[in-house]
């Protein structure tokens, strides 16, 4: 079964159209090795090399993947063509890159066909962090320790605030 399948070993597949979206998508990156969760990072690009995009999906799904996050700019085809060829969660960051600085990739993102979503973040840095976030709270169903660790993090940050009340002297 799938449920069985990904108790084995999930992971995460991180996806980018260029080496340039790299700076923005390790924080994607920095957000799984918090909680520890395994993932891969490739370059695709859904125009250039839309063959080996749906080759690596469709072995990706084999060996286990359990979410797929994708990275793009400009026309941000990445993710809907990542969610053409899977049936598991696929989170889109959009990219602020271009003249419109991403607001045209968010666009992109979010006017998915009914049937094929894309799971859409804030554009830049700040949505690539929740996209780690979002995919680590998708793996924490199937993960009672990584659902706690995660729960942990929510008191942490509550904390910090509540603290910095107490310190407020104005």
């Amino acid at each position: 079964s799938l449920f069985g399948e990904l108790m084995a070993a999930p992971f995460v597949s991180i996806l980018m159209g260029s080496d340039s979206d790299l700076p923005v998508m390790e924080k994607t990156c920095q957000i799984l090795k918090k909680f520890d969760i395994p993932y891969e990072v490739r370059i695709y690009s859904a125009h250039r090399t839309p063959e080996d995009t749906k080759q690596f999906v469709v072995e990706a799904e084999d060996r286990g993947c359990a979410v797929f996050i994708a990275g793009a700019g400009l026309s941000a085809a990445l993710p809907g063509v990542v969610a053409a060829y899977t049936t598991r969660p696929v989170i889109g960051v959009p990219i602020d890159t271009g003249p419109l600085q991403g607001v045209d990739a968010l666009l992109s993102m979010v006017q998915m066909p009914p049937g094929i979503p894309v799971a859409t973040v804030a554009i830049g840095s700040v949505g690539a962090r929740n996209a780690g976030y979002l995919a680590a709270q998708m793996l924490g169903m199937i993960d009672e320790s990584l659902a706690a660790k995660i729960k942990q993090e929510r008191l942490d940050n509550a904390q910090i605030i509540r603290d910095k009340n107490e310190g407020l002297s104005i």
